[in-house]
């Protein structure tokens, strides 16, 4: 039974765990021993010393500690008010699909049903069920008691993202979220002729995103292996069968219906706001850990982890999205996935000033702050999705020093923080990235 462990990450006993998540293969990718890639050793990487780690962990801590002492009316007002307008913008998009005959009105009526869905998804669902809102005591807002407007059942999500994904973020053969056990994101998993189709795969994930994350749970590669617990197979297979069942017969029949002689407009209106929310959070949750700068890591040291090194891997591993308000909301704040990942059980309305904070301690210890515009991020994505449906054979850059994947090895022993002798500035991570672009820049520059 999951429990609260580390920043508000849900707890499980690993005998709760789907066996595949201590085994090298899962889903349809495999880890293999293609070379050490990703990051074995986090300290090191980050140029960071054990009593650094340590001191950044409890300056992490203090933020969390002032948030949670100023939670009140003010959030409170904010979830509530989110929900009024989810609901207003459902309901809205509902009663003008009676009129979806009428172009105009079919745009309109999808458009707002598509823009509820996100909504209740990303800012309410996700977050509800991470228990941002649990301080509140109230059932309507709690996370034992969300069921949210997806495929997925809300316990298989707590299981899959709550915990295997927070907890073990970015851990090869750990994190589903790796590629989701269908796409190649990473040099560590073995290439194989079936990631030729790494592109198809991502387009059909992107617009079925919803059944994607339903089915994570019932881990297919194992299940076509012969090597599943059968039972529990039955039982997973046979609840996420009834949630899909249950969104199928809400949104393709009985609404549909309720609109009489538009029942037809209504269905394709109703098909196409699903799409929509299916490619928005598709490219939103992509973002938050596909982009060059969110880093991949071994699952070398995670039995000995820290709170404070598990927090700095949160930081490596996840990047951010910039844009302002709306897009901050619209992504369910998600644009703060850095936040977000150190704070997975703080309220989503207080991560854009917990961004400040973040950033200064990344300032401070010299680490990067990966952040950027959604189209710039969600294109990196594509990039290495569609780089990485080829042989490493094919890759021009080194294993320990691509774009999608680092290790501590690119670095050639020299991982150690300096100060700037001009500036008395810190020199680690972030200039240690800057220095070695210059150099990959001049090397570019010099073979012409």
């Amino acid at each position: 039974m999951p429990r609260r462990g580390w920043g508000g990450v849900a707890q499980s006993d690993e005998s709760d765990l789907p066996h595949s998540h201590f085994a090298l293969t899962y889903g349809l990718v495999t880890y293999g021993t293609v070379g050490l890639v990703a990051i074995t050793d986090i300290k090191e990487y980050a140029h960071l010393t054990d009593a650094d780690v340590e001191a950044l962990g409890r300056e992490l801590d203090a933020i969390r500690r002032d948030v949670e002492d100023s939670r009140g009316e003010r959030d409170a007002r904010y979830i509530r008010n989110t929900i009024r307008l989810q609901r207003g913008l459902e309901i809205g998009g509902r009663a003008v699909l009676f009129g979806s005959r009428k172009r105009p009105l079919w745009v309109l009526g999808a458009g707002m049903l598509g823009v509820a869905k996100i909504i209740e998804n990303m800012e309410l669902g996700h977050n509800v069920m991470h228990g941002q809102w649990d301080w509140m005591n109230d059932p309507e807002v709690h996370s034992s008691s969300w069921e949210w407007d997806n495929a997925d059942p809300s316990a298989h999500w707590k299981q899959t993202h709550n915990y295997l994904h927070h907890k073990y973020t970015n851990i090869l053969g750990m994190d589903d979220d790796v590629g989701y056990g269908l796409l190649r994101v990473t040099r560590d998993q073995r290439w194989k002729p079936f990631n030729y189709g790494n592109l198809a795969y991502n387009a059909i994930l992107a617009l079925l995103f919803e059944y994607g994350i339903a089915i994570q749970l019932l881990e297919l590669g194992k299940v076509a292996a012969g090597r599943d617990d059968r039972e529990l197979t039955k039982r997973n297979a046979k609840e996420v069968g009834a949630k899909i069942a249950k969104q199928a017969v809400k949104d393709y029949v009985i609404y549909p219906a309720l609109t009489g002689k538009a029942w037809k407009t209504t269905l394709t209106a109703n098909l196409t706001a699903g799409v929509i929310r299916n490619l928005w959070t598709n490219a939103v949750i992509f973002c938050g850990h596909f982009p060059d700068g969110a880093e991949k890591f071994t699952k070398a040291d995670v039995d000995k982890e820290t709170k404070a090194e598990w927090y700095l891997r949160q930081m490596l591993g996840s990047a951010n999205i910039s844009g302002g308000p709306v897009m901050d909301f619209m992504t369910g704040n998600l644009s703060y996935q850095i936040e977000h990942h150190i704070y997975p059980d703080l309220p989503s309305n207080r991560y854009a000033e917990i961004a400040v904070k973040v950033r200064a301690l990344c300032e401070k210890y010299d680490l990067p702050y990966t952040t950027g515009p959604l189209p710039v991020q969600y294109l990196k994505s594509w990039r290495t999705i569609a780089k990485l449906s080829l042989p490493n054979k094919y890759l021009k850059d080194t294993s320990d020093d691509a774009p999608e994947t680092a290790s501590e090895r690119k670095f050639g022993g020299n991982a150690v923080p300096t100060v700037d002798p001009l500036t008395g500035r810190r020199r680690g991570l972030h200039s240690a990235i800057k220095a070695s672009r210059k150099r990959r820049g001049l090397r570019a520059l010099l073979s012409r």
